[in-house]
């Protein structure tokens, strides 16, 4: 602007149709390299920010992006979604917009498992002595249900509670001895990060049943090994459930109703 006001007062000219000229050209250039210019912004700030890197797996809803990021140009990301399809994303939105990275999960050694089953509420109930010795020929529960049942007779005693007070007593649920299963069972899986988030909860009870879910990190972070080991895991506490006289929620199916139909009709 300096030079344009004293190239004007040499000429004898007004610098405000030249300032003006100027604005209007680089109005026009900045519409024409929009793009460009807001690619180049963005690219700066991805490399300075290490936001995204070719090989990275990135998920960007917003643009059906679901797979790994193979060319980062000065205009657009393209992605190989996992269906083998190429999506392609303007370099800006990836800045102006959220998506999710998931070069974390690559580096941290481990990939989350976060999975619930829903047990019939009407299936809880106190362990009984009968179920206790049953419960105690399973090795991997063996010593807490020792040391659970020893905590409990010392407070029932030192409270003068009998023995035949359930609801005043304290008194073990075949839910929490299931609890105290699954986590000596993933404890013992050699596939399991120890060292990082380990957690067997339960959550709100609701209409579906009382969710029991499992949040640990497998080992293994390949895809279909990952799967392999989520599913092992939930076929195997699917066939155990019973065995704590515990029963899982499902809805009734078709099936299920059409067996109560026929009992009601051959009544």
């Amino acid at each position: 602007m300096a030079g344009v006001v004293v190239l004007t007062t040499i000429l004898n000219q007004s610098p405000f149709g030249v300032l003006g000229g100027i604005g209007a050209m680089s109005a026009v250039l900045m519409l024409v390299f929009r793009d460009s210019i807001l690619g180049l912004v963005s690219g700066i700030q991805l490399s300075a920010n290490n936001m995204v890197r070719i090989g990275d797996w990135i998920e960007m809803p917003k643009y059906d992006a679901d797979g790994d990021v193979i060319d980062i140009t000065l205009q657009s990301i393209k992605v190989q979604n996992w269906d083998k399809t190429i999506t392609t994303i303007p370099i800006y939105a990836v800045v102006s917009d959220s998506f999710r990275n998931w070069r974390g999960m690559s580096e941290s050694g481990g990939r989350r498992i976060k999975r619930a089953v829903s047990i019939d509420m009407r299936s809880v109930k106190f362990v009984t002595p009968a179920m206790l010795e049953r419960f105690q020929r399973y090795s991997r529960i063996r010593e807490y249900l020792r040391t659970r049942q020893a905590e409990i007779e010392v407070y029932n005693q030192e409270h003068n509670i009998d023995l035949e007070d359930s609801v005043s007593g304290r008194r073990m649920t075949n839910l929490g001895v299931f609890r105290a299963y699954i986590t000596a069972f993933l404890e013992s899986h050699p596939l399991i990060r120890k060292d990082m988030t380990f957690l067997v909860r339960q959550l709100a009870p609701g209409p579906t049943g009382i969710p029991i879910e499992i949040f640990v990190f497998s080992a293994d972070q390949r895809w279909p090994n990952y799967e392999g080991i989520q599913a092992d895991i939930f076929d195997h506490l699917l066939a155990v459930i019973p065995e704590f006289d515990l029963r899982v929620y499902q809805e009734p199916s078709g099936y299920d109703l059409s067996a109560i139909a026929e009992a009601l009709g051959s009544r």
